[in-house]
């Protein structure tokens, strides 16, 4: 299981979900271009020494991930047709999540697997995108083992 980063913004949300994905032994891509200089400085606060325990792989853009990746990608988005609680997940699955400030393109959108949304409250719009990568691995792994913390 891994965890997918569309074009991130804030260093401060990378940091924090490098650091969930440390604690919970999934592998992290950052798919560029990013809104911030990536750097053990940047991502310090948020991730303290845990985002350096990260397993990390940079790609240069969507096409390079896309080539890398041979595994379901399984999209978080507000649109998705799944509801959190239907969604089956599989240890092989790649959780991607967009960007901060503008989600996923179209084609980004059209080109994954599977899509899921995490409910919520009528009137709401979104969660941070920290938040709603650690609820999604949480549910990922939840159903794919607890005791496999070393894929």
């Amino acid at each position: 299981m891994r965890i997918a980063l569309f074009e991130p913004d804030i260093a401060g949300n990378v940091g924090t979900i490098l650091r969930t994905a440390a604690c919970f032994g999934v592998g992290v891509d950052l798919i560029e271009p990013m809104g911030f200089a990536y750097s053990d400085r940047a991502l310090a606060r948020a991730g303290m020494d845990y985002a350096r325990a990260a397993q990390v792989v940079r790609h240069a853009d969507w096409d390079a991930f896309r080539a890398a990746t041979p595994a379901r990608i399984v999209l978080a988005t507000t649109a998705g047709a799944v509801p959190l609680p239907d969604m089956r997940f599989t240890a092989d699955d790649v959780i991607l999540l967009g960007s901060e400030s503008a989600g996923v393109p179209p084609h980004v959108h059209a080109a994954v697997d599977a899509r899921v949304r995490i409910p919520m409250r009528p009137g709401f719009r979104s969660l941070n995108v920290a938040a709603s990568a650690a609820i999604l691995l949480a549910d990922a792994r939840r159903q794919s083992g607890w005791d496999r913390m070393t894929d």
